[in-house]
């Protein structure tokens, strides 16, 4: 898919999906995403009174995590280019209590509107393999960080081979199920479902970050495969 086309699938599909993203995050991984959520943002090692970047922000369910790790100190930028996954971000934080110290800035992770070196961490969940061009999203996080920043990635991977049948028969037959049932949107779920099968696995995204610029680039597997949790600093 050219990077224009997948730009504008990918802002079709989140805007039809923001009111049911999380309900459907939660059928569809039975509420394991939670628990690799909670992974990433301890991963991320934030102290109050740090600068984070949470790219492809979403609902803002990665940066809530983030915020009650930092005490309630610091700043949480919350980066999406999803108007109404913002909209969504902005009433949960509310009903949470965060007003202080959450930005939103409604930007393509691959130019966000940031200078140079100014964050201390930048997280994402599940958006990397979304962007047009992952690369040059990696290259922006690199960007941004400042030296001796880290960088924390969740993303779904390839699973153990032994799982492979049951996985892909819950993949393309159950999931969008779920979106024609519950966000009355098979369409969508059937793009998800694709853009996970056509994302490298956990050691082909570990040398996509190395790429990019980052060290003492790892990974880590979650589930028998099915994501994995990456990481790399900025020297």
């Amino acid at each position: 898919m050219q990077a224009q086309g997948k730009a504008r699938e990918v802002a079709r599909v989140f805007a039809s999906v923001a009111a049911r993203y999380d309900l459907m995050n939660d059928l569809m991984s039975a509420g394991l995403h939670r628990l690799w959520k909670r992974e990433l943002a301890a991963a991320a090692f934030v102290r109050p009174g740090m600068t984070v970047v949470d790219a492809a922000a979403g609902t803002g369910d990665v940066a809530r995590l983030l915020w009650r790790r930092m005490r309630g100190r610091g700043l949480v930028v919350l980066a999406d280019p999803s108007a109404p996954m913002l909209a969504e971000a902005v009433a949960r934080n509310a009903d949470a209590g965060w007003v202080q110290g959450a930005h939103y800035l409604i930007s393509q992770g691959e130019a966000l509107a940031l200078r140079e070196e100014t964050a201390d961490r930048v997280t994402i969940a599940f958006g990397l393999r979304n962007f047009a061009d992952p690369a040059a999203g990696l290259a922006e996080f690199h960007r941004v960080l400042r030296p001796g920043g880290r960088f924390v990635c969740l993303e779904f991977s390839r699973p153990a081979s032994l799982l492979r049948p049951a996985y892909d028969l819950y993949s393309f037959f159950v999931i969008p199920g779920l979106g024609e049932a519950i966000a009355g949107d098979r369409a969508s779920y059937d793009y998800l479902v694709r853009s996970i099968r056509g994302w490298p696995d956990a050691p082909q995204l570990a040398r996509m970050i190395e790429r990019a610029g980052f060290v003492r680039v790892g990974f880590r597997r979650m589930t028998g495969g099915v994501v994995a949790l990456h990481w790399g600093w900025k020297l």
